[in-house]
This record gives C-alpha cells, structure tokens and sequence, in this order.
C-alpha cells in the first residue's frame, strides 16, 4: 500500500482527531472508483405543500460508492427531496428509482435498498443499544440466525459494542448518533441517507462522527446520500449539488465548484463603500457586491491586486483581505445570499399543511 494511503488507512482504524482541513483529504483519498448504472435516478421530481413548492422540478443521478451531497440553507428542499426518494411522502410529479426500484411503484424493495438516519433523533432511549438493533432487525426480517453477528458487527464498527447493554439515555449525542448509523446499516442497504447527519453536535464530535462515516465508505463501499447546511460537511462529498428554494441550482466536485467563482476573493470595507465600488469598476472591470458592510469581489491573482486597490480607491479603507474561493462564495455567487436559517423549513411547512388537512377532513 502506497504510503499516503497507509497513512490514511491507520488514520481512520485508529480515529485520529483530526481538523476538518484534514479529513478532506482523507475524504479524497478514499473515493471508492464508480462504475454500472446510477444508483439513484430522479428526473423533474417535485413536492408541493398546498401552494408552496418544496421541491421544483429537480433531476440528477447518484453513482454507486460515492458520497453525494445536498446542501442548502433549511427551506431549500433537501428533507423534503430525502423523503421522498425513501417513500415517506408522496411526490406531487416527476419520478425516481433507488437500485432500480421505483420510489411509487416498488416501495416495499425501496425500502428494502436504503437505510435512513433522520434529522431529529429516533432511538428508544428506554432500550439498550443491543435492543434498539434487535427491535430494527425485527421490522426488517432479519433471521435471528445471522441478527446477533450483525448486531455485533454494527456495533463493534461504531464503537460502541462495550456499550451495547448501556440505555441509550446514558449516551452522548455523538454517540446516539453512531448508534442511528449502525441501525440504519443493520440491514446491508445499498443507499444510505442521512438528513442533517451533525446537527447539533459540536465541532469535536462532527468531526469524529465523519471519521466513523468515512471509514464506512472506505469497509463497505456503500452509496451515501447527505443532506447538510454545514460548508466543511459539503467538502467531504464526491459531488455536491447546490440547492436553493427547491432548485438544484448547480452540481459538480467541490472543487470544480470552487472554480466557478472565478479567482480570488477580496473583501473590502471601506469609509465610502459605494465610491470604493464605482471605483473598482471604472479601474478594474469588476463590479463589487456588498455583504454586511464589506464589498467582496472576485479577481484573478487577488494578491497582486491588492496594491494596486489601494492605490485606486480614494476612500478610507478600514480592511481588506485576499483568500482562495470556498464553497460559501459559491453559494453567494449562485444565488446572491448566504445559506441562512429561515423561519419555517420545509418540514415544518410539511407539518402545517397535514395540519390543514386534518381540519379539513381526511387526507
């Protein structure tokens, strides 16, 4: 084994803590070579709730063995795309497979295919992490024969089998959420979806809870479809696809996205900052947008320019700095704002549209 790969090999067995900079290469390095047919097919699949538009219309496909994102601010789309690729809700149009099964049509062999860890927690907190496994084996028909090895396979994985007598409300958040990832591969799926897989969790465990999701894509080659708001999660993908206001408004590689920004990036605060734009763009061909009281820019060889900025704009300038694209330009770039919390996701929106429903009659 090539050294690079050792290193990165015994990084994972060995749960190394490392920084998020650090896990996107070894995120890198353990793409697994995809070939065959899509895993996941959708083409113009929508969702609406009442008169709003969850999901508008969205295609893409998903190749066996990578890791693909969705990444979006809440309200976006993204649970609601998850759930119906795994039949939870019903799309108002389009249509998609999962391993060849129709998401409408074979719901039972869909279902059968993928594994599924929701955004809000779902463990019994009053079983064992043992009798949360043997509850899920039962639902899927798991033969008592081979259930006990699964259970301590899944749970040796996550590192949890010396924990697996222990309630589940004795565990951590990060450990809880091992758990839902060894449940939801109790099964062998040939998908795995996860909705917002880190959220509330803090930086320490997300990035050890990456680490297990990592290693599982380096021991068992499985497909993995995540959902997140989370720009550093993002980095860890195969292929991201960007999606704002139930619109896929761009999918490639992280760092082909990058590069639609253009250069780099220079953020600029100045005394005047509508002088400093026209300024810029009278000199320079580039017209500034502003964001939060600084101009911000993109420009080929940001640092060589920089002089010649200052040099240029006759405002006082309070700040200025130069930096390689991130996924957050790309964001900003693609749909004029940054990924934001939005008062009702579309979840809620979900809920609230059942809950007319309900006091209308039956569904």
């Amino acid at each position: 084994m090539p050294t690079d790969e050792k290193a990165v090999q015994d990084a994972l067995e060995n749960d190394i803590p490392r920084s998020a900079a650090d896990l996107v290469t070894v995120a890198a390095a353990s793409t697994p070579a995809t070939s065959g047919p899509p895993i996941v097919h959708v083409e113009e699949l929508k969702r609406n709730f009442g008169k709003f538009e969850a999901v508008k219309g969205i295609s893409f496909d998903v190749c066996p063995g990578e890791i693909f994102g969705f990444l979006g601010p809440n309200g976006a789309g993204k649970s609601t795309t998850i759930n119906m690729l795994c039949t939870l809700v019903k799309p108002t149009a389009g249509r998609a497979t999962i391993a060849g099964y129709d998401i409408l049509r074979q719901r039972s062999q869909v279902r059968e295919s993928i594994g599924l860890i929701f955004q809000d927690p779902s463990l019994d907190d009053r079983l064992t992490a043992e009798e949360n496994l043997r509850f899920h084996a039962v639902v899927y028909g798991i033969p008592a024969a081979i259930g006990k090895e699964r259970r301590e396979e899944m749970l040796k994985m996550v590192d949890l089998y010396d924990r697996k007598d222990s309630q589940v409300r004795t565990f951590s958040g990060g450990m809880k959420r091992r758990l839902e990832i060894a449940r939801g591969l109790l099964h062998y799926p040939r998908v795995l979806f996860l909705d917002e897989p880190t959220i509330g969790l803090d930086p320490q465990t997300r990035l050890h809870l990456w680490t297990y999701i990592l290693n599982l894509r380096q021991q068992k080659q499985i497909t993995m479809f995540l959902t997140t708001h989370y720009m550093d999660e993002a980095e860890y993908c195969d292929r991201i696809a960007i999606i704002d206001h139930g619109n896929i408004v761009a999918l490639d590689t992280p760092a082909n996205l990058k590069r639609m920004v253009g250069g780099d990036v220079i953020r600029l605060k100045t005394s005047d900052n509508g002088l400093a734009a026209q300024q810029i763009k009278e000199h320079f061909g580039v017209e500034p947008r502003e964001n939060k009281g600084e101009l911000v820019f993109e420009i080929v060889g940001g640092e060589e320019f920089v002089p010649r900025i200052v040099e240029t704009v006759t405002a006082r300038i309070a700040s200025i700095s130069v930096r390689r694209p991130t996924l957050d330009d790309v964001f900003i770039k693609l749909t004029g704002h940054e990924i934001r919390e939005e008062e009702a996701d579309a979840k809620e929106n979900m809920r609230n549209f059942i809950r007319q429903r309900g006091r209308g009659g039956r569904r």
